[in-house]
């Protein structure tokens, strides 16, 4: 029987992806598991996943030799990388792991490092003619700057750090108050999300518009699939420019009529489980490559029109549950059964 094991990074609240690539495994016909890694053994991640490996920070050094080395000795055949802050050093180091086996789903160093600067994803995309959010550094002001705008860090996720500034007083408190700003002009419309996935030759296979209706601190609440033509075409312009390799999404506004990006996360984003609901199961489509199957591309196949409403769920753990953080030797934090 065909096997593959699988390690995403930073598990943390990222369940829903956990079980997607095991149920992946598992539909795929494949013996093999879904390994983790984290910082914290209470982490929700660790205690659903198969096995689970303490790890140092992602800017600590050793990190990727701790990856490289849980890599080796579970004989992982597939690694996703989960947060930004990791994004570039995967993309730096995927032909030393591959060259060891391990496929790596993550874009390269360049696009990752693009994509982490909200000033660079801006301007690198304008300059390829894809319609962005105008983004300023608060030395570049332009005189006659329209109000209201966004202030925001340069490199941050989540909304974390992001303020409307309505006044040019608001405008001034918030470039003193937010490390390493940026400004971009406010987008009036409604959001989308556009997932995104590529094969390990950046060759875009899967496009995915989602409306995101009711948005919870930095993460969507209620969203709706959206097959859109515009939108299709703008999330294939961005993966034909920057050259996706694993999930991406594009963050954009529709505005009169076309969809401006302003940010771009080359990774998997927090509502992918209504993507994957919908028919487009990236974890699945992962797999497949992974084991050198062919996959053919797939634009525009979802179900359109698929709503998703979120809610949060704990998992009650043992009185030793925080124990079970140990230091990277390798040694599992916990292992299934």
């Amino acid at each position: 029987m065909t096997s593959l094991n699988v390690l995403i990074t930073a598990a943390s609240r990222r369940v829903p992806l956990i079980q997607a690539f095991q149920r992946a495994l598992r539909e795929a016909h494949v013996l093999g598991s879904v390994c983790v890694t984290d910082v914290n053994g209470l982490s929700p991640g660790v205690h659903v996943a198969d096995r689970a490996f303490g790890v140092p920070m992602a800017n600590a050094p050793g990190y990727i030799d701790a990856i490289e080395e849980i890599c080796t000795h579970e004989r992982v055949g597939l690694v996703v990388p989960t947060i930004d802050d990791e994004l570039p050093l995967f993309g730096a180091w995927r032909d030393r792991l591959q060259a060891n086996g391990t496929r790596v789903a993550a874009s390269s160093q360049l696009t990752a490092e693009i994509c982490n600067d909200k000033f660079l994803t801006c301007h690198y995309l304008a300059s390829h003619g894809i319609p962005v959010a105008e983004t300023f550094l608060p030395s570049a002001l332009p005189a006659e700057l329209a109000l209201p705008v966004f202030v925001k860090p340069r490199v941050g996720r989540g909304g974390v750090g992001a303020f409307a500034a309505r006044t040019r007083r608001e405008l001034e408190f918030f470039i003193d108050y937010v490390p390493t700003p940026v400004v971009q002009t406010f987008l009036d419309g409604p959001e989308f999300t556009i997932d995104v996935l590529g094969d390990f030759d950046g060759r875009p296979i899967s496009v995915v518009p989602r409306e995101r209706v009711v948005i919870r601190a930095g993460t969507i609440d209620r969203g709706r699939t959206v097959n859109d033509r515009s939108l299709l075409e703008l999330g294939m312009r961005c993966a034909q420019t920057l050259r996706f390799v694993g999930a991406a999404n594009v963050q954009c506004r529709v505005v009169n009529g076309q969809p401006v990006v302003f940010e771009i996360n080359p990774r998997f984003s927090g509502g992918i489980p209504l993507t994957i609901a919908a028919g487009a199961d990236f974890p699945r489509l992962l797999v497949e490559l992974a084991l050198g199957r062919e996959v053919d591309e797939q634009i525009g196949s979802f179900e359109s029109g698929l709503w998703m409403t979120n809610f949060e769920k704990m998992i009650v753990l043992g009185t030793d549950a925080a124990e079970k953080l140990e230091p990277y030797r390798p040694v599992a934090l916990r292992e299934a059964g």
